[in-house]
């Protein structure tokens, strides 16, 4: 669905690869961390947009405990996870509202969520490397 623009963090993650810090804990903590930031700015996203009805796919927004690494990337996926009470997935519904159909207009709501999280998430990342500074210095 959105990626996640990693502008304004960009000179962390070069200052993490001269520290040789670029994977491991720290790394792993600054995206969990940017993760929950996302997580918020989804449901917060999917609220302003009206997109509840029963609440299933809002409340199912969410990550791994984990991220995953990915031809030598470490990433962390954020989406609606499992099916409705009907069996729908709730992924295919993100999509559908997001991208709209023939009958449903598209809302973008990913795309205003990934920009209200921008910031949020630059912060998270940068108080975790913060953290990971103290412990160096």
């Amino acid at each position: 669905m959105a990626r996640f623009d990693t502008s304004g963090i960009d000179d962390i993650i070069e200052e993490m690869k001269r520290m040789g810090e670029l994977v491991g804990e720290t790394a792993d903590r600054m995206l969990m961390a940017g993760a929950e930031e996302v997580k918020k700015a989804w449901k917060q996203s999917a609220e302003m947009h009206r997109l509840r009805d029963t609440g299933d796919m809002i409340d199912s927004i969410g990550y791994p405990r984990q991220p995953k690494t990915v031809s030598g990337i470490k990433e962390i996926d954020i989406y609606p996870q499992g099916k409705d009470r009907k069996g729908v997935r709730n992924a295919e519904k993100a999509f559908l509202l997001h991208y709209g159909t023939s009958r449903i207009p598209a809302t973008h709501w990913v795309d205003d969520a990934d920009e209200m999280s921008a910031e949020p998430v630059q912060k998270v990342m940068e108080q975790e490397f913060e953290k990971l500074l103290e412990r160096k210095g």
